[in-house]
């Protein structure tokens, strides 16, 4: 946990990985596939158990010791099991059927859980817990997915009023945003690879319940994007 920051900041945090978990059970029930909805109670147990762990893992100080070893150990046991698990689902058979039954109008509307991670950023930011280029005020755009997921959910599918290849160009854009603030994000970070933010680095990811920015919310976001990118580009 970090000294002195309000509670306020923290709330809202586990809030939204709450709302992310909740909406990418949605996302689940809504699949086309009757084996995937019978499952997503268990995959979702599956993820209750991943974010208990690690923050086990952040509130016992593991994220936070040995900063100078490489690589990191948020990344070890935080962030490349996720990467990993990804990686699996759209290298079997089984993944990809279980991707492509996965409905791009819940996809899309996960994207708004993007808002208030970038508002717990920028007080994280007043609070001298992450530099400023990792806000909306720096160089961190990402609010922009947010802000737009409904309008795309909303005319790109509920009213089918935007062309699959302006959906797939606004998916590529909002990767692209995700890409740049987690470069920026890293790079912050008081490792040996740290490259920004020197005065102020990036030590919020680093602390519960902030780490499950990077272990949880991030590769539901960059999953989701993948899925559709993959789905559009097969003409669904």
């Amino acid at each position: 946990m970090i000294a002195n920051l309000p509670i306020y900041i923290s709330v809202v945090f586990v809030l939204t990985t709450l709302a992310t978990l909740l909406l990418f059970y949605q996302l689940l029930k809504n699949s086309d596939n009757e084996g995937i909805r019978r499952k997503s109670n268990t995959m979702v147990f599956g993820l209750i158990v991943w974010l208990a762990l690690t923050a086990i893992l952040a509130l016992n100080g593991v994220y936070n010791s040995n900063l100078d070893s490489f690589p990191p150990k948020i990344a070890m046991f935080g962030v490349w099991p996720g990467i990993l698990t990804i990686v699996v689902l759209f290298a079997t058979a089984k993944g990809r059927k279980f991707i492509d039954s996965l409905p791009l109008l819940n996809i899309t509307y996960l994207n708004t859980i993007r808002i208030p991670v970038e508002l717990v950023l920028y007080w994280l930011f007043l609070y001298k817990t992450v530099p400023e280029l990792m806000t909306f005020a720096g160089r961190n755009f990402d609010i922009f997915a947010g802000l737009s997921a409904p309008f795309v959910a909303y005319f790109g599918f509920k009213k089918a009023l935007l062309s699959r290849k302006l959906v797939l160009i606004w998916n590529f854009i909002c990767l692209g945003l995700l890409a740049n603030i987690v470069i920026n994000a890293i790079l912050s970070m008081p490792i040996p690879i740290q490259q920004f933010a020197f005065d102020q680095p990036n030590v919020a990811l680093l602390n519960f319940p902030f780490t499950w920015l990077p272990v949880f919310v991030v590769p539901i976001v960059l999953f989701g994007h993948l899925v559709s990118i993959r789905q559009l580009l097969r003409g669904k």
